[in-house]
């Protein structure tokens, strides 16, 4: 299975979305400074988790997700 996540810091107002196989470890380097672009940024809370058979499918979604703006990015991750 592959994921596609948002993550979000409160201590910097971003969110972050990426692709994963392992969601948990994903996190874990997200929270311990093992990603480049969100070292430092943290700490991550995951807030958006789906998963997808095949990484082709996952890949499509991380680039609709990366493609909504903000707005939209909050009304997916509060309902």
């Amino acid at each position: 299975m592959y994921y596609t996540y948002i993550i979000y810091s409160a201590s910097f107002d971003i969110y972050y979305k990426g692709i994963t196989e392992n969601p948990d470890q994903r996190i874990w380097e997200h929270n311990n400074d093992k990603s480049r672009y969100t070292s430092g940024k943290g700490p991550w809370k995951l807030v958006y988790l789906k998963s997808f058979p095949s990484k082709k499918e996952a890949l499509i979604e991380e680039r609709r997700l990366k493609s909504l703006n903000r707005r939209s990015i909050e009304l997916l991750v509060n309902g």
